[in-house]
């Protein structure tokens, strides 16, 4: 790796942090302005002015909104997240909690569609133009283009309700075995994974022919090469740097699309914490977790950046 490409990398990093402040920014001012008075959802209806006065005081709501913005995020760089309004425990237990478990649907997801979209993109791109590729093109089309809360429906009514083959709610407790395990995450992850393989299996399908396309190919398939040998040997490495960038751009959706699956199913994730928690208007949890998709979200931008830049030819040189 040259001066150069790490140069790239570097302002790629430098770039991303900038991005994160900006976040951060804008997730508190816009969690502030919230409707509704956090310090009266705290007391109830039937609190007194006076002690709804006293509460926002404690909490420091009383400060301009700069002073408390410059107050969050210098306890954030300090590891101090703050205190939960509706719980009053630190913020960073009660999202601790929930970390393992949106992570472990993650996870799940990208095991089962990450081989799935390689295998179906690598099969598309040898058969191209024949009835298989065409049939994908109009299948991945017509999945990306339907939202994630109506395929969850369907698949519980569906599955849940007319078929009894799986629960219709995911709780996340422990499985007696790995079957109950399986039916509990099947819903979950069948929903997530149908946006992702249909996108992760058209951009390796374009890779992989943009490839096939190339003169060094062809010679390759002119000297007597079997195509499928051609592929895995020679257009599949060179093809490694779009396909992994697709995947990390692909994966990035997860953390988007996981706030929806887990409140249908009632998953008890970091994504279904923040739904609760905005109910609640308990900003320093809202403000926790949105940072922590963002964070996820920009590091697996990150990573589709680098892996562009480590796998192009070009500024290998």
């Amino acid at each position: 790796m040259n001066r150069y490409m790490l140069f790239l990398i570097a302002r790629r990093c430098g770039a991303g942090l900038l991005t994160l402040l900006i976040v951060s920014a804008v997730v508190f001012f816009i969690t502030s302005l919230l409707p509704g008075d956090a310090a009266q959802m705290v007391l109830g209806q039937n609190a007194t002015p006076e002690t709804v006065a006293a509460l926002r005081q404690q909490l420091g709501l009383d400060q301009p909104l700069m002073m408390r913005y410059l107050s969050w995020l210098g306890g954030m760089l300090h590891g101090d997240f703050g205190t939960s309004f509706a719980s009053h425990l630190p913020v960073s237990q009660l999202v601790a909690q929930r970390i393992p478990a949106t992570f472990e649907l993650a996870g799940i997801t990208t095991l089962v569609s990450v081989p799935l979209a390689l295998l179906i993109g690598l099969t598309a791109a040898m058969k191209r133009g024949s009835l298989f590729d065409r049939g994908l093109m109009v299948g991945t089309m017509a999945v990306v283009a339907v939202p994630e809360f109506l395929v969850a429906t369907i698949a519980v009514i569906l599955f849940a309700v007319k078929l009894h083959w799986v629960p219709a709610m995911s709780l996340g407790t422990p499985a007696p075995d790995v079957v109950s395990y399986l039916k509990a995450y099947a819903l979950p992850v069948l929903t997530l994974c149908c946006v992702l393989v249909a996108q992760m299996a058209r951009m390796t399908r374009s890779a992989l022919i943009n490839q096939m396309e190339s003169p060094y190919l062809e010679m390759t398939l002119l000297k007597g090469v079997s195509p499928l040998r051609a592929m895995l040997r020679h257009a599949l490495p060179n093809a490694v740097g779009p396909i992994a960038n697709a995947i990390s751009l692909s994966l990035s959706y997860l953390f988007g699309g996981v706030i929806i699956i887990e409140s249908i199913f009632s998953y008890p994730g970091l994504a279904s914490q923040l739904v609760d928690a905005v109910s609640n208007r308990d900003l320093p949890v809202v403000q926790l977790c949105v940072m922590l998709f963002a964070l996820c979200y920009l590091i697996l931008l990150l990573l589709a950046d680098i892996l562009t830049i480590a796998f192009n030819p070009k500024w290998r040189g």
